[in-house]
Parts: structure tokens; sequence; C-alpha cells
């Protein structure tokens, strides 16, 4: 315990009693009171409120921690450190025997890791969730949180994220050293707005922004996207959370329906931070369909074997679920296999590019 976490208990409870997680400290005008749930001591003088301070300093330097080193200024930040070390399910001795240990949270693809420092001071450790077992000396060392918007803005092959919390996020770095506040901003620039809505929600107090009421707000370009209304829109919408808001695509948890009365069946995904209205991206990509939509439908004729008739939906699936990278060019039993494809392109696709050598226009005779 350090002199000025004791000091300033003394202040503190000079001015009011100290009542915190166990900890009640308190002056009546002659002499000090300090409990814990292991003893008691009455009329100290302030030598000995030390030496009962000093016998259970984890108290204190919990107290101090909370309310001198992290406040109460900033709600967000205050209620997700806590969440960290599950502060509102240990007390204060084993939480204190954990975090020596390490008090590990997976938020989205970030492994953080809480520690306890010699005086009750907690640090943190941001990494990549990959890079859980890599020693730290292997890894790109940052103490900047703002080194984050970098890490944050391509993926491993260099292709720029467009979405911030699609599980895309590159590893082989570290933050191995931050206190609270920059543990905070760290997290906020990997992944804005996730603390502050996901205590929202927690509180009973996320303002959710349902499909029909976001689009109702689109105008310009995107205002077609309106066409899409209740009687046919429900099915679209239903076809744009099944594509854009399945985990394998982004880490947020989806809380926004089709309205206020309405839910959709799509599955929302399983992500530790909610998602509370349609992103930009799902909008963009719904005014793009809303057009395509807009197109009749056509009945073409192609030949293809049963086979070959799976491989097209094995190559669709794989695209869509984001594996294609990961088939091997000697798998040659899977659908969407380089090799596979080509040959299938060789053999059914004409010199234009039309599949079974069928046009996707009909060809008219002047």
């Amino acid at each position: 315990m350090r002199a000025e976490q004791f000091e300033a208990l003394v202040r503190a409870a000079d001015e009011r009693p100290v009542d915190f997680e166990g900890l009640f400290v308190s002056w009546d005008g002659e002499g000090y009171t300090f409990e814990t749930p292991d003893a008691a001591h009455e009329d100290l003088s302030q030598a000995g409120l030390h030496e009962a301070a000093v016998a259970a300093e984890e108290y204190v330097t919990n107290w101090y921690h909370w309310e001198a080193d992290v406040g109460h200024a900033g709600r967000h930040r205050r209620a997700f450190l806590r969440k960290l070390e599950a502060a509102d399910e240990y007390a204060v001795p084993e939480r204190y025997d954990e975090l020596r240990e390490g008090m590990v949270t997976e938020w989205g693809q970030l492994r953080i890791t809480a520690t306890l420092g010699a005086a009750g001071e907690r640090r943190y450790e941001v990494r990549h969730e990959d890079d859980a077992g890599t020693d730290r000396d292997r890894l790109d060392e940052h103490a900047d949180p703002l080194d984050a918007r970098e890490l944050a803005t391509f993926d491993e092959r260099g292709r720029y994220r467009p979405l911030k919390t699609a599980p895309t996020l590159v590893s082989g770095w570290v933050f191995p050293e931050l206190d609270g506040r920059e543990l905070v901003e760290t997290v906020d620039t990997f992944y804005p707005a996730t603390v502050a809505n996901w205590h929202l929600e927690s509180e009973g107090e996320l303002d959710v922004s349902h499909w029909e009421e976001t689009m109702e707000r689109q105008t310009g370009i995107y205002s077609v996207i309106q066409t899409w209304n209740r009687g046919d829109g429900h099915e679209h919408v239903e076809w744009v959370a099944e594509a854009c808001c399945d985990d394998s695509q982004c880490l947020k948890r989806r809380e926004w329906q089709y309205d206020e009365e309405t839910e959709l069946d799509a599955d929302g995904g399983d992500g530790a931070f909610p998602c509370r209205e349609p992103c930009s991206l799902v909008v963009a990509a719904a005014r793009k369909w809303t057009r395509l939509e807009g197109e009749e439908s056509r009945t073409y004729e192609f030949e293809l074997t049963p086979s070959e008739k799976e491989q097209v939906e094995e190559i669709i699936d794989a695209v869509a679920d984001g594996r294609v990278d990961d088939i091997r060019e000697a798998d040659i039993y899977e659908g969407a296999n380089r090799y596979r494809t080509r040959f299938l392109r060789a053999k059914r696709f004409d010199e234009d590019g039309n599949l079974s050598g069928t046009p996707t226009e009909e060809e008219t005779n002047d």
C-alpha cells in the first residue's frame, strides 16, 4: 500500500464514512473505525488506522483503485473494467487471487487480460485471440491506443476493412501494459462504440433503431430501399439479415428487427456486443439488392451433370462463407477447389463466358 493511498483513505473517512466492497472506515471525531469481513477495530488513532489498513491492504488498494484511479466520470468505462475482473461475482480476496493469475475476457477477436500490480493497480494486455499462446516478444508491441486504428484498417491480405467488426482483424501484435483508460480507448478504436452499447444494453437503455425506422431516414440514392414495403419487404429484409448479420460476417449481435412489433427469423449472432441499427454496409448492400430485385425472373436452360450441379452449389456456399482461401489446391474433392472449378469452366463455358453457351440476354434478330 502506497502512502498516497492511505492518505486518501484518511481524507475520505474524515469527510464521510467509506463503505465499499467489504471495507468500512469512519471517523467520529475522536477515533477511527476500520472494518473488513475478517476484522473490526474501533477508536483507532491514525497510527492504529494505518496498522489496520496495512493488515487489510487488499481492501484499501481495491477501494483506491475504483474510487480514485477509475472514478465515476466514465460510467461505461467503469462498468467495462469491472466486467473484466468479474467484480460483482468475486469478493476482494478471491478477485485479487484471480487477477494475480490473469483474468481473460474475449471481446470480438480481442483477448483482454487483466492483471494486478504491486499496489493494487490494474494493468491490461490486449492481443488477437489467435495469439493467445504466443510469447510476447514474438509480437509487435504497441503502447499508443491509437495504433489500433492502423492495425484495424487492413486484413491479413492487405485489403481494406470497411466493417471494423468483421472477423478479419490481423494478428501478430500486442498492447502489453495499458491502464484502464488506455485499455478502453484501445478497445473502442478496434471496435467503435461497442463498450458503450454493451453497457447501455446491460442497463436496459440501448436505443435500438429497427429496419423500417432506419430506412425511413434514407434520402438521395438510398431512398430506393424504401420501395421494399411491408408486404414484400419483410422477406427481403430476412435475406439481408441472413447475408450480412451472421457471426461469420460480423462480430456484433443483431438486436434490430424489421420493426418494433415484427421480429426477424434470421439468426442475430452470438457476439458479446449488440448491433443497435442496420449499419452503413447493410444499407449500401440493401440499396444494390433492391435494384437487383427489381429485375424480372427468367428461365434459363443449362446442361450440367448431377455432380456439376452440386459443385455449383458448393462454390456458392464456399464464397458466401468465406472458405475459398481455406481450400487447398490438392483438395480436388472440394467443389470450390480452384482446379476443379477451372475444369468446370473449361467444359461448360463458351468463349464468351456463358454457362452452357446460354447468353444472359435473349438474342434478337434485326
